[in-house]
């Protein structure tokens, strides 16, 4: 399984920007975890800034303390969220010994039924303006 730096590199993809928003890049969460009415908002939070930090340096080890800092938490609620993540099967965390920074696998397994939420049936409006869209 190729890593998330390896699948960029590959992709040659350069943001030519002076825009901070851009430059400093976006992090996709996955649907199924936004949805897991299981998981809470603190624990999506760790989990999405555990892929951009793998997005960015290829593996994930922040620190607790940086990982606290970087979302404005304090360190004690960080390890309740990184358990939560850990209890649902999405991380898991290998020492790597006194002094240095756990390193975390960050796992893409839904878990669950994940269901689509329901957004009702489209109105005669937003047909018309789909075909409109569809058609020039």
């Amino acid at each position: 399984m190729q890593s998330i730096g390896d699948v960029i590199r590959e992709q040659n993809i350069q943001l030519a920007t002076l825009d901070p928003v851009a430059r400093d890049g976006f992090t996709q969460v996955p649907n199924f975890i936004l949805r897991d009415p299981r998981l809470s908002v603190g624990a999506k939070v760790v989990y999405a800034m555990f892929l951009s930090y793998a997005w960015h340096n290829d593996s994930c080890f922040p620190g607790q303390e940086r990982l606290a800092a970087d979302i404005g938490m304090s360190r004690s609620r960080v390890t309740e969220y990184v358990a939560e993540l850990v209890a649902a099967g999405l991380v898991t965390v290998q020492r790597r010994g006194q002094g240095q920074t756990n390193l975390y696998v960050v796992h893409f397994r839904v878990t669950g039924t994940v269901r689509r939420p329901d957004v009702g049936r489209p109105t005669s409006r937003r047909r018309s303006f789909d075909l409109q869209r569809s058609v020039g």
